[in-house]
């Protein structure tokens, strides 16, 4: 049966994350991956108008001077008939929240662990949020080319800590300065690295080919076949439904410093990773083939060019054919936007998208009318769900050095929340806004960010508070006498909802217990 364009066009995308810990090699496996696509001819650089520029999706002043991803950028490239959309998540364990919002918008993702140290905290946090949305994952063990663990206890890690089944789709021959390669358990061929660097790293040679024994020690050879007779006979082989549904992940030996093992990758993600999936909505979900257009708003970002104070929205499409110039409807407001300037990204390169299908992702620049979590669609008043705000895990008081621009602060704090930067409370009692965060490099970025872009110096100082969760009940005349009861220790968030902030887990929990009709959550839907 013949695919409508739509359908056909959203089949060839692949729209996934890369989830990490930092300094798992993820950046270096971006930009192998990237010029595997063709989307840079040599690491490092962007081909772009013939100027050799600088292929990095940290752009940030903040980032540039730690050497991390704070924001989430969009990479768009080609490659073996299909169209990769990969989105480049924070790995710092201090900026979950933007990395829980990008992976609303993938479809798979792929994990990277350091070969040398295995699953690590901030890998797990992130793991757990790819359970949450059942994201299928693909495992890349990075870094061979250095002293590692053994293989094996590698997988019986991931066996153990993620509850997932795990199929090695290689199996490396060596380690550190004796890693010589990796066996294909598919092709039965092995895939010996070289030193040619660039993309010709790899050389393939047949199992039973005479020149094998010349190129690996025995000793090696024999220790590879005693491992893949146990690994074989004790693991799953590779079950595509499996994968899909997120109860096995394939596993890839590599590294990503040598271009070894990213073309293997590569193809594996063309070939097996879902293309995009239905997306859930209040009403119904929404098929990808769909004729009509949607997508959600899952991040927002400002003066991503300093010379000109923009904002863009990053929008997921999810069905239909987007055209440059159409009218969609936003679902919030209920007002239609002419779009005229999309964008796709390439890092900080950006081009006017003329049309995109599901599972792309474009820029949509506006003036703030645009905010996480926001549905567009060319008619139908549907809202997508699944978008949600955490629960911060800091929250502090704003302190302004002028009162005088106390105006010009609620504005900048709320453009800032709209952006999903941080999240704002304004307390029922008392003058001083309370922001909120998952980690405390957020603080420093709002600080930041405040001072150059608002000109609005400010401090914090603590709150005394641990926690918020937001408070709902069924009974509007009950949530009103518990508003009335708690008002000192209760806020706002930006769209009115009241936010009761605990001061300990006592607090917390004898609130609950005192009024058991209402509902302390520590997620709440983006509307």
């Amino acid at each position: 049966m013949s695919l409508s364009p739509i359908a056909d066009a959203a089949a060839r995308r692949r729209t996934f994350a890369i989830i990490s810990h930092p300094d798992a090699g993820k950046t270096t496996l971006t930009e192998k991956l990237l010029l595997f696509g063709g989307a840079i001819h040599l690491a490092g650089e962007v081909k772009a108008k013939g100027e050799r520029r600088r292929a990095r999706s940290d752009w940030m002043k903040i980032e540039q001077q730690r050497g991390i991803s704070v924001t989430t950028s969009v990479m768009t490239f080609e490659y073996g008939g299909c169209t990769f959309n990969l989105l480049d998540t924070p790995g710092h364990e201090d900026f979950s929240e933007d990395t829980y919002r990008t992976l609303t918008a993938v479809d798979s993702a792929i994990m990277v662990l350091d070969a040398a140290k295995g699953i690590e905290p901030q890998t797990l946090k992130l793991f757990e949020v790819c359970r949450l949305r059942d994201i299928p994952i693909m495992t890349f063990i990075n870094k061979l080319d250095r002293e590692a663990k053994d293989p094996i206890e590698l997988l019986d890690e991931i066996h153990d800590r993620l509850a997932l089944d795990v199929a090695p789709m290689n199996w490396p021959i060596g380690m550190g300065q004796n890693f010589r390669g990796v066996f294909d358990l598919a092709s039965r061929n092995v895939v010996l690295l070289t030193e040619g660097g660039g993309q010709g790293s790899e050389e393939v040679v047949p199992e039973r080919s005479s020149s094998l024994g010349e190129r690996v020690p025995a000793s090696q050879l024999e220790e590879l076949h005693e491992q893949l007779a146990l690994v074989e006979g004790a693991l799953p082989s590779f079950d595509l439904e499996s994968y899909r549904e997120g109860h096995l992940t394939p596993v890839f030996f590599g590294s990503a410093l040598k271009n070894f093992g990213v073309r293997a990758l590569l193809d594996g993600l063309g070939a097996y990773a879902p293309s995009p999936r239905p997306q859930p909505a209040d009403q119904r979900t929404v098929e990808p083939g769909e004729d009509k257009v949607t997508g959600f708003v899952f991040k927002v970002q400002a003066n991503m060019d300093p010379k000109h104070r923009d904002r863009v929205a990053f929008l997921r499409l999810c069905s239909g054919r987007f055209q440059r110039g159409m009218k969609l409807n936003m679902v919030r407001h209920g007002k239609p936007i002419a779009i005229s300037s999309p964008i796709f990204f390439f890092a900080r390169e950006r081009e006017i998208a003329e049309e995109a299908f599901p599972g792309d992702i474009i820029g949509v620049p506006n003036h703030g009318q645009l905010r996480v979590g926001d549905t567009l669609s060319e008619g139908e008043p549907i809202r997508f769900t699944g978008i949600p705000n955490f629960a911060p895990e800091i929250l502090m008081r704003v302190r302004l050095g002028d009162p005088m621009r106390a105006k010009h602060l609620k504005a900048a704090l709320e453009d800032l929340a709209e952006e999903g930067v941080t999240q704002v409370f304004r307390p029922m009692i008392g003058a001083e806004w309370v922001v909120g965060v998952v980690g405390q490099l957020q603080l420093d970025v709002l600080k930041t960010r405040l001072d150059a872009e608002y000109n609005l110096p400010i401090d914090f100082e603590s709150a005394p508070y641990i926690t918020a969760r937001w408070c709902d009940a069924d009974d509007a005349k009950e949530l009103d006498r518990f508003v009335q009861a708690k008002k000192a220790s209760l806020a706002s968030d930006r769209d009115g909802n009241p936010v009761y902030l605990a001061r300990n887990n006592w607090d917390l929990n004898r609130v609950q217990e005192d009024f058991p009709k209402i509902r302390f959550t520590a997620t709440r839907e983006r509307h």
